[in-house]
């Protein structure tokens, strides 16, 4: 059984669906790219997966069990975090307040000390910062921060919104490092990426998304040598 499993997914906005009865699917310590142009409705489908919106119709389950309507308080405390598109850090915050929220839900201090070295472990510029204002950070470090922040509630499902976004050509380097040490320390991951290229070659498998639906699903080697991908979404 799959650990997130969604079927006939969808989502509207004022009347305007924006997420089309979607089917998808990903195992346990697996890492899926979901890609797909501007306005394909990726995102939308990752707030509806972490209780931001609501789906109108259609059915989520995590572990066996339906979350389809469950708001996202409640999903943190069953193992899903989800690291938003702009990170949305807390800019007045220091470094390492921002990453104590992020532990919000849990009340093991020995381990909550231990996963924030395991963190700066990673992220070793936050570590130099984390006295530092969140606000005052480049929006790569602020990247960093985002992603430590999620990993702080120990997730076992992290689902990741365009982590290269604006980012320059090395930090997208490391940020992809750290989701690939990540997903190797077993966290399943649902990856939205609009870079396609460096999203299939870091996943297992990959769906792409078209104007709300899926409309290719393969192994991401698969995908990588769709002459239909490579045209659309790899600029070759």
């Amino acid at each position: 059984m799959a650990l997130l499993e969604v079927k006939g997914l969808e989502v509207g906005y004022g009347g305007i669906s924006a997420v089309r009865g979607i089917d998808l699917a990903v195992e346990e310590g697996e890492l899926v790219a979901l890609i797909g142009a501007n306005g394909a409705g990726k995102t939308t489908t990752l707030k509806a997966l972490a209780g931001m919106v609501p789906p109108s119709r259609g059915s989520v389950h995590y572990d066996g069990q339906s979350i389809t309507r469950l708001p996202s308080y409640q999903l943190i405390r069953k193992g899903i975090a989800l690291v938003p598109e702009g990170r949305g850090v807390f800019t007045r915050l220091t470094v390492e307040e921002n990453l104590a929220m992020g532990a919000y839900i849990r009340d093991d201090r020995a381990g909550i000390r231990a996963d924030l070295e395991r963190i700066f472990g990673l992220f070793p510029r936050l570590k130099e910062r984390r006295a530092q204002v969140a606000g005052t950070l480049s929006g790569g470090e602020q990247q960093m921060l985002a992603i430590g922040r999620a990993m702080m509630s120990r997730p076992r499902l992290l689902l990741l919104d365009e982590p290269s976004m604006g980012l320059a050509p090395l930090m997208v380097q490391k940020i992809f490092e750290v989701i690939d040490a990540i997903s190797k320390d077993g966290v399943t991951i649902l990856l939205v990426e609009q870079n396609a290229k460096l999203a299939l070659q870091a996943a297992a498998r990959g769906y792409v998304m078209e104007s709300g639906e899926i409309v290719l699903a393969d192994a991401a080697d698969v995908l990588l040598a769709s002459t239909q991908v490579r045209q659309a979404y790899l600029g070759e």
